[in-house]
C-alpha cells in the first residue's frame, strides 16, 4: 500500500464533474477519482475546517462507529472495476479487524473526519495513477514520464479520465503550494 494524500477537489470545466485528486505522499503519482457533489462537499467543507450546524452524513458514520467502541485506522483504495473505483475502511472494534467495503469518496470524507491514512494499493496506482511531466509534455498537455511511459491499451483504460486530466491548470498546481 501506498500512502496518498488529497491534492485537491476539483470542477471538470467539461461535464462540472467533481475530481478528488489524490497524490502519492513520497513521489509524483497522482490518482485521479471522479466523486460525487455531496461527496466532494463534505470532503472540502472538512478540509476547510468549515463548521456547520449539524451533523452531516461522514460525521455520523464517524460518531456510529465511535459510539460503538470502534476506531478507523485508515482508508484503502483496493480496485478499479469497469471504470469504478473499490474503496476498504480498515476499523478495530470488539478486539477485531474489520475491512468495510466502501465507495472511495466516502472513505476519503471519513478519514478526513478521523485523521487517518489514506492509501492506494500499488497495483491501482500502476494502472491508473498519472504522473505530470511539466519538462516533457508541451504547454497544457498532461503526460507521462519515467521508466514506464503510458500505452495507448492504458490510455484506452483510463478514458474515463482523459477530458479531464488534459483540461488540468498545472499552474494551479504549483500556486496552491505556494499560498
Amino acid at each position: 500500500m501506498v500512502e496518498m494524500t488529497i491534492e485537491s477537489i476539483r470542477v471538470s470545466l467539461m461535464n462540472y464533474q467533481r475530481v478528488v485528486i489524490l497524490k502519492e505522499k513520497n513521489a509524483e503519482r497522482y490518482l485521479p477519482i471522479w466523486i460525487g457533489q455531496a461527496e466532494a462537499e463534505a470532503i472540502a467543507i472538512k478540509l476547510q475546517d468549515v463548521a456547520v450546524a449539524r451533523p452531516l452524513t461522514h460525521d455520523l458514520l464517524r460518531s456510529v462507529i465511535e459510539t460503538l467502541g470502534g476506531v478507523v485506522t485508515a482508508v484503502v483504495v483496493n480496485d478499479m472495476v469497469n471504470d469504478t473505483f473499490y474503496a476498504r475502511i480498515l476499523l478495530e472494534a470488539n478486539g477485531r479487524s474489520l475491512e468495510i467495503d466502501s465507495r472511495p469518496s466516502d472513505a476519503i470524507a471519513l478519514a478526513v473526519r478521523v485523521g487517518v491514512p489514506i492509501y492506494a494499493e500499488e497495483s491501482v496506482l500502476d494502472r491508473y495513477g498519472v504522473q505530470i511531466a511539466e519538462e516533457e509534455a508541451p504547454a497544457g498537455e498532461v503526460g507521462s514520464s519515467g521508466p514506464s511511459p503510458v500505452r495507448e491499451e492504458e490510455l484506452e483504460r483510463m478514458s474515463a479520465f482523459r477530458d479531464f486530466i488534459e483540461s488540468l491548470d498545472l499552474d494551479d498546481f504549483d500556486k496552491r503550494k505556494r499560498g
